[in-house]
Formats: C-alpha cells, structure tokens, sequence
C-alpha cells in the first residue's frame, strides 16, 4: 500500500461532510499513470442524494483524463476498515479488471481485488448481448 495514497485519503477524510451519519470517508485513486486523485462523502437531507468518497474521486479523476484506475485506498474510522458500497464497487469496476482495493480504519487493513469485491460485475459486454436471448 502507498503511504501517499493512505496520506491523500486522510486529508481528504478530513473534508467530509458527514452531518447525518458521522461516517466520514476519504478516498484517494491512482491512475494507470500514476497520478493520485482524491474524493471525500458528501452527505445531503435528501440521503439519496448523498455522494460516496469513492464516486467522488473517480469523478474527480475521469474529469482529468483518466480512464485506467489500478489502486484505491479507503479511509474511514470503522473497525474493522470499511470496504467500498456495492455502487461503488461497480463504479470502479468500470475503469479496471484489476483494481487493488485497501481500505484503512484506526485497527489496521484490509485489501482486495475488485474482482473479490464483485466477482461478476455488470458490464460492457452485457449491453453488447442485448437482444442474444
């Protein structure tokens, strides 16, 4: 795990707004390229309106150019570490087959593939066999 990555999804926790759920996430993305992007949770009264840590960033990211993400560290104060919601997980999925996933608490961390996460995600290629059946 890069100690820069873990470093911007700190700062970047520290930016939540979290006033519902006192849940505050940070998250930091590497590119394929190497550039580090990064995205705190956003919550909102209307709690479906609420922005993810992780869909911050890779918007943050896309809007940058990127289209290849290879790491993303999660940074939340739940023990054990939090991993990502399963709508974020299909977000990532979109951008990498091969996305390392560590997520980071006050006890530790834990680390997976997307694929672990969502071993069959919804995709590309599903859109593409519309009407096969």
């Amino acid at each position: 795990m890069s100690d820069e990555l873990v470093r911007v999804a700190k700062a970047a926790q520290e930016s939540a707004y979290a006033p519902y759920s006192n849940f505050h996430v940070g998250a930091a993305i590497e590119s394929e390229d190497g550039r580090i992007f990064s995205g705190c949770n956003v919550e909102n009264a209307s709690y479906g309106l609420t922005i993810c840590a992780e869909r911050a960033a890779v918007g943050v990211a896309i809007s940058s150019g990127v289209r290849r993400i290879t790491k993303v560290v999660v940074v939340t104060d739940a023990n054990p570490p939090s991993a990502p919601c399963g709508g974020c997980r299909q977000v990532l999925a979109e951008f990498g087959d091969d996305i390392e996933i560590v997520a980071v608490g006050p006890g530790g961390s834990r680390s997976w593939n997307i694929t672990d996460l969502l071993p069959d995600k919804f995709g590309r290629r599903d859109l593409e066999s519309k009407g096969s059946n």
